[in-house]
C-alpha cells in the first residue's frame, strides 16, 4: 500500500506498538477528518437555519462572520491538521503526536468549535487561537529533526493561517482598524494556496500510480509561474482595491492554474471517481480565480468566485483526500463504493448550486442556498456513515495507524 506522500529524506524513528492504544487516537487523520465530518453536517445547516431567521440561537458574533470563520478555521483547518499530522509521519519516518497529545489537539479544536454559543468573546478567541500555531510549531520541530527542508513551506503556510485567524479576532475585537472579512479572504487565499501546493504533489502521483502507463511531466518553469502568479493575484484580491490590474493577475493566475491541470491528463481519470473528484475539484480554482477576475470589474458579486473556492475546490479536495487517505491509512484498497461516488458527486452539486445558479438566476438564490446547503450535509453524512467505524477501529493490516 502507498503512503499518503512517498517519504522524503525519512529519518529511522521508534515503531510503536501497532496494538497500543485507542485506534481512534493513533494518527492525525482518524479524529480530525471525523470532528471535520460531524462539523460539516451540522454548520452548514445551522448557518442556512441562522440565514433565514429561523432561529433563536445565536453565536457571539456576528451569524455571517461565525460561517464564514467556522468553515475555514473550524472545518478546513480540521482537515488540514489532520492531513499534515499524518503526512509528517510518511515525510519524516518520525512519530507525530497520537495518544494524549493528539486527544489534547482535538480537545483544543472541539472546545474552539462549542465556544462561540456559549462562552464570552475573548474566550472563544482565545481556544481559537491555540490549534493552529501548537500545529505549525509541531510540524517544523519534526521537519527540522530529520532535514526535511522541502515541506517547510506548508509549516510557514500554516503559520500564516494563525496570524491572520489572530487579525480576525483582534479586528472583531476593535483592536485592529481592519474589517474582519478582511483576515477571511486572507485566510481563504492561503488555503488555496496550500491545496495548490499539495495539490501538486499529489494528484500527479496518484493518478501515475493509479493509471498504468500514464507519465505526467512536470515542468518546473509552469509549476514556479502558477506559483508566483497564483499568490500575486491572491495578495491583490486581498489587499489591493479593485482594478483592471487586479483582474488581469487573476485571469494570468486562472490560465496557469489550467494549464497546470491539463498537464496532469485529467481526462484520462474517467471511471476512476477517486482521481476524478480530486481533478474536478482542482478544476474549481482556475473557475474562482476567473470570477474573482470579473468581480474586479463590478460585473458580478464577490461570493461567486469565494464559493467557488470555498465549496467546489476546497470542499471538492476535501472530500476526494479525506476518503482516499482514510482508506490508504486504514489499510484499505483505493477503490470506491457508491456510498463515497454520490458524496463526491453532492459536493459538486452543492457548489454549482451555490455558484452557477446565483449568477443566471439571483431569483432564486434562497431556494440554491439551501438545496447547497443539504447536499452538502448529505455528503458528509454519507462520509461519516462509511468511514466512522473504519477510523474507530485499528486498521486491516495490523500495521501502525
Amino acid at each position: 500500500m502507498k503512503t499518503l506522500i512517498q517519504p522524503v529524506a525519512a529519518q529511522p524513528g521508534p515503531v510503536a506498538d501497532p496494538g497500543a492504544g485507542w485506534p481512534l487516537l493513533r494518527l492525525g487523520f482518524r479524529p480530525f477528518y471525523l470532528g471535520a465530518a460531524v462539523f460539516a453536517c451540522l454548520a452548514i445547516p445551522m448557518w442556512v437555519l441562522l440565514f433565514l431567521g429561523r432561529t433563536d440561537r445565536a453565536p457571539v458574533l456576528p451569524p455571517f462572520l461565525w460561517h464564514a470563520h467556522e468553515m475555514l478555521f473550524g472545518f478546513a483547518a480540521a482537515v488540514i491538521v489532520g492531513f499534515l499530522m499524518t503526512a509528517g509521519k510518511a515525510w519524516t519516518g518520525l512519530p507525530t503526536p497520537r495518544g494524549g497529545a493528539l486527544a489534547a489537539l482535538v480537545l483544543l479544536w472541539l472546545l474552539a468549535r462549542i465556544a462561540p454559543w456559549v462562552a464570552p468573546y475573548p474566550v472563544f478567541a482565545a481556544l481559537d487561537l491555540m490549534l493552529l500555531p501548537v500545529a505549525a510549531i509541531v510540524l517544523v520541530r519534526l521537519l527540522l529533526r530529520a532535514d526535511n527542508r522541502r515541506n517547510l513551506p506548508l509549516a510557514g503556510l500554516l503559520g500564516a493561517l494563525a496570524l491572520a485567524n489572530l487579525v480576525f479576532h483582534l479586528s472583531v475585537l476593535a483592536y485592529l482598524p481592519l474589517p474582519p472579512v478582511q483576515a477571511l479572504y486572507a485566510a481563504l487565499a492561503l488555503i488555496v494556496l496550500i491545496e495548490t501546493v499539495m495539490a501538486g504533489r499529489v494528484i500527479p502521483a496518484f493518478t501515475m500510480n493509479a493509471l498504468a502507463g500514464l507519465r505526467i511531466k512536470v515542468d518546473p518553469r509552469r509549476e514556479k509561474a502558477t506559483a508566483l502568479a497564483s499568490v500575486a493575484a491572491l495578495a491583490w484580491w486581498v489587499f489591493a482595491p479593485a482594478h483592471a490590474a487586479g483582474a488581469a493577475l487573476l485571469a494570468l493566475a486562472a490560465a496557469l492554474q489550467v494549464s497546470r491541470l491539463v498537464a496532469w491528463k485529467p481526462w484520462r481519470t474517467r471511471g476512476r471517481p477517486i482521481l476524478w473528484i480530486l481533478h474536478l475539484s482542482y478544476a474549481w480554482i482556475p473557475v474562482g480565480f476567473g470570477l474573482l477576475a470579473l468581480n474586479q470589474f463590478g460585473w458580478i458579486g464577490a461570493s461567486a468566485g469565494i464559493h467557488a473556492l470555498a465549496v467546489g475546490a476546497t470542499g471538492g479536495l476535501i472530500i476526494g483526500m479525506v476518503t482516499r487517505t482514510a482508506r490508504g491509512h486504514t489499510g484499505r484498497p483505493l477503490l470506491t463504493t457508491p456510498l463515497e461516488v454520490a458524496a463526491y458527486m453532492l459536493v459538486m452539486c452543492a457548489a454549482l448550486l451555490r455558484v452557477l445558479v446565483p449568477l443566471v438566476a439571483p431569483q432564486v438564490l434562497v431556494g440554491s442556498v439551501i438545496l447547497a446547503a443539504v447536499a452538502w450535509a448529505l455528503a458528509f453524512a454519507l462520509y461519516l456513515a462509511q468511514y466512522t467505524p473504519w477510523l474507530l477501529r485499528a486498521r486491516l493490516d495490523g500495521k501502525d495507524g
